[in-house]
């Protein structure tokens, strides 16, 4: 399965400054977060059973045309670190609230959408910051994945998974820590970062871990976008590796360390969608 880029080769030294994404408007705002029970068009909190006497939780969102018994593509969405904040004024916090790629992606139709958390190392709240307990980090994900499938019609055999900055590394690094959970996904969606092309210090952040970590990929896609002109980097260390993927670059043509341009209609959200539904179309066909 293969994707035109319209973006590829648009990025050089000789273009004009990239702009700040807060210069373009919005079409598209995400629904408040709720304690609500879960409905169509609402974003509420839930907690695993096991964690319900911690602070921990995740958040899911049902598809605004959400029917009983009718199966729907699911996006699960891991945040970025936190707290963070730069001189454009890019923010993000750490907690599942702060995840935009699913709702972008889908426009609130047609997708059970759910962020999760990584979880802190005594097991009581969200990790805010790279993985805490990776073991708890992976089995949360993968309970979490199968109550969404189990209780609120998400098709298992149509599970996106995605993640903005650490939650692109964290795609790789705990969605393909084990063959259990790596077999969970049809397709990756990382914006903004790639696990193993920087050493972040943290245990298993070298490349060679990195590589293990990707043989668990088995061709499955995976579109990965940067802002700017990164892209090429990830390029360059995944033809190092010698791993033979199914892998789309794409740039993002903003400064910003933000993911909040899947709220824009710009071409590279066009291309985004596209290449969901080209990876749905496909699983289908199979």
């Amino acid at each position: 399965m293969k994707c035109s880029n319209p973006t590829e080769g648009l990025f050089d030294s000789n273009l004009p400054a990239l702009k700040d994404i807060n210069e373009v408007p919005v079409d598209l705002e995400v629904p408040e977060i709720s304690n609500e029970p879960p409905a169509r068009g609402k974003r509420v909190k839930q907690v695993l059973e096991e964690y319900e006497d911690t602070e921990v939780y995740h958040i899911l969102y049902l598809p605004t045309n959400w029917k009983l018994g009718k199966k729907f593509p699911v996006i699960v969405e891991y945040p970025g670190n936190g707290p963070y904040t730069n001189k454009y004024g890019d923010e993000c916090a750490g907690i599942p609230d702060d995840t935009n790629l699913g709702y972008g992606i889908s426009g609130g139709r047609d997708f059970v959408w759910v962020s999760l958390p990584f979880i802190s190392l005594d097991g009581r709240q969200n990790q805010l910051k790279w993985w805490g307990d990776v073991d708890a980090s992976v089995k949360y994900t993968i309970e979490a994945v199968k109550k969404v499938c189990r209780e609120f019609g998400g098709d298992e055999k149509l599970v996106f998974l995605a993640g903005f900055s650490r939650g692109a590394i964290g795609s790789n690094y705990i969605g393909l820590h084990d063959d259990e959970i790596a077999g969970l996904w049809c397709a990756f969606i990382l914006f903004s970062h790639y696990d193993g092309v920087r050493d972040w210090g943290y245990e298993g952040a070298d490349k060679a871990s990195a590589v293990r970590r990707l043989e668990r990929l088995r061709g499955r896609p995976q579109l990965i976008m940067q802002e700017g002109t990164g892209t090429k980097e990830t390029k360059e260390f995944l033809e190092s590796t010698g791993i033979k993927g199914n892998f789309t670059y794409l740039n993002i043509p903003y400064r910003n360390h933000n993911d909040k341009w899947v709220l824009q209609n710009i071409p590279e959200r066009r291309f985004l969608r596209q290449w969901v539904a080209d990876v749905i179309d496909y699983r289908k066909r199979e």
